[in-house]
């Protein structure tokens, strides 16, 4: 335990290097990195951004120390921060990846940007409506940096079919888009619950780093590792998975906001203490006169996970390819095309870093983020106040 209070010493006591800002990046500069919350998730972007060419992870923070230590052991000359501000002060990092809980997005966010980094920000983006609003004044203010928001699946093969399949012409009127998502766990293991380390005390976990705005409480080590069965930090599955269909296919079909969405459901499977829903179906009614639903499950994944754009001329079936499908009714002649295109390894972040050096614009940028933010966000606030809820563009706010 003495060597434990060492390495919290050392690490939230450390500042970081002064060095010059970064200038201009050319085409082969290598790119210094880091990362503020290298958990599960954290350390995959990581291992990616570390096989993108050109590219130097020299800092991890986080406020569990075992996690740092797990960090060392991947990069050992990194250094570890308690507290990401330290990282944010070392002016030779260029990029900061951003792998936090949900409601922690936004002040890690806003801080990346103030202090002048580029930043890729893992789904979903913004926590409420009211983080989206400091997020992009945020961004609006750090206009030449670049910011990638952590939706892979745009910058996959698939997208490339999808946007040539929904310019094509082939679907005439669309006016829905169904998905659903799917999955299953053997008995007695409940989906995504991690186990409760003797470690994760006090001592080793910033407990009020972590809560950040969220409601004061007593430390509650279930409630840090396991985030997302609470409410105070997760948006449940909307956040993790519908998130990710819904910027797939706003991206080539250009969908705003909803103008209302309903969601129902509830905990009917995991009886596990966790507030969000297990079970769940949302309804989203667009301004282009689309409306999207999205079906959720924990307990059968016979159905997995697809998407339908249905239009009076054709249809898209996508899951684990992507196809054109003609409705015979309009188009009597036309014939069945399936997605040829491959995606690059590691796509997304290879796009991000491609964006600093270039100043182009990524394959998720900030406005995608916003929006896809906001329709999670109804979904939930319609699931806990039991009701339909709308988007009143004037003032950008939920009723």
């Amino acid at each position: 335990m003495d060597s434990r209070r060492k390495f919290i010493g050392s690490v939230a006591t450390g500042l970081a290097g002064s060095l010059a800002p970064s200038s201009v990046l050319g085409a082969n500069e290598r790119i210094r990195l880091g990362i503020i919350g290298p958990g599960d998730r954290g350390m995959e972007i990581t291992r990616e951004a570390i096989a993108c060419p050109d590219t130097e992870f020299v800092a991890f923070a986080d406020v569990y120390t075992r996690r740092l230590e797990l960090a060392k052991q991947l990069v050992p000359n990194a250094k570890t921060y308690l507290d990401h501000r330290y990282l944010l002060d070392d002016k030779s990092i260029d990029a900061v990846l951003i792998a936090t809980p949900q409601h922690l997005h936004c002040e890690h966010f806003v801080a990346a940007l103030d202090a002048g980094k580029h930043v890729y920000q893992e789904k979903t983006m913004a926590f409420t409506v009211e983080h989206a609003r400091r997020m992009r004044a945020a961004y609006q203010k750090a206009s030449k940096r670049v910011v990638q928001i952590g939706h892979q699946h745009v910058s996959s093969g698939q997208m490339t079919d999808a946007i040539a399949m929904a310019g094509s012409g082939k679907l005439g009127k669309i006016t829905m888009v169904e998905s659903h998502m799917f999955r299953n766990t053997p008995h007695g293991k409940p989906q995504w619950s991690r186990p409760v380390y003797p470690d994760m005390t006090p001592e080793n976990i910033l407990w009020n780093s972590f809560l950040g705005e969220a409601p004061r409480r007593e430390f509650d080590a279930n409630r840090y590792v396991n985030w997302r069965f609470f409410w105070d930090y997760s948006g449940g599955n909307v956040y993790e998975n519908m998130c990710h269909q819904l910027a797939f296919w706003y991206k080539p079909l250009n969908l705003q906001i909803p103008k209302a969405v309903t969601m129902t459901g509830g905990v009917y499977l995991w009886k596990d203490g966790r507030e969000v829903p297990d079970t769940m179906d949302v309804s989203m009614e667009h301004p282009e006169e689309i409306l999207f639903t999205w079906a959720s499950g924990f307990g059968n994944n016979q159905l997995g996970s697809s998407e339908h754009v249905l239009g009076t001329d054709g249809a898209i079936l996508k899951s684990q390819q992507i196809r054109y499908v003609p409705q015979k009714v309009n188009r009597p002649q036309e014939q069945e095309a399936l997605g040829q295109s491959r995606t690059q390894p590691h796509a997304h972040m290879q796009n991000f870093l491609d964006c600093i050096r270039s100043g182009g614009e990524p394959n998720c940028p900030f406005d995608l983020g916003f929006r896809v933010s906001i329709a999670c966000r109804m979904a939930v606030e319609s699931y806990r106040r039991g009701r339909t809820v709308h988007w009143d563009p004037a003032k950008e706010d939920i009723v």
